[in-house]
């Protein structure tokens, strides 16, 4: 396992109940053959990647507990989006506010990291604009992975 992968690991499961929320991402499909779960932990680990390379380069410093348990949760809204329900068709301006309320729920969230989640979406969701640069940096990966997962 490389050194970048290795100390994702080491921060993530330092930051989340790592295990619990993969058992429970892995139950639903997001982009064709990809979990959540995988989409998630996939968003996380290169925004993680990315923070670094920026913090290195360019001195920019990053809250690295928000940064990984913003995009780690972003997409924690439980239900399979792709069954047939009426309400699903909403589903890419809803599930952030879901995901954030459960992750308030069922672990003990920040403000900021709340924010990460529910911004993920922008610009979909017009009102919740990234402020933080953790929550910027999630809001672009978010979309990059989703491309990558989908045409692979």
């Amino acid at each position: 396992m490389g050194k970048d992968r290795l100390r994702f690991y080491r921060e993530i499961n330092k930051v989340t109940d790592y295990n619990k929320i993969k058992e429970m991402l892995s139950k639903y499909m997001q982009h064709k053959n990809t979990t959540v779960w995988e989409h998630s932990r996939n968003v996380a680990y290169r925004c993680f990647i990315i923070a670094r390379y920026m913090e290195e380069k360019y001195n920019i410093k990053f809250n690295y507990k928000e940064l990984l348990v913003g995009a780690y949760l972003h997409d924690f809204f439980l239900y399979d989006w792709h069954e047939k329900a009426k309400w699903h068709k909403w589903h890419g301006f809803k599930h952030p506010s879901i995901a954030a309320e459960n992750a308030e729920k069922m672990f003990n969230i920040s403000e900021n990291e709340k924010l990460i989640i529910e911004s993920h979406m922008w610009p979909l969701n017009i009102r919740k604009l990234p402020k933080s640069k953790e929550a910027i940096l999630v809001c672009l990966v978010d979309k990059f992975s989703a491309i990558l997962e989908t045409i692979k």
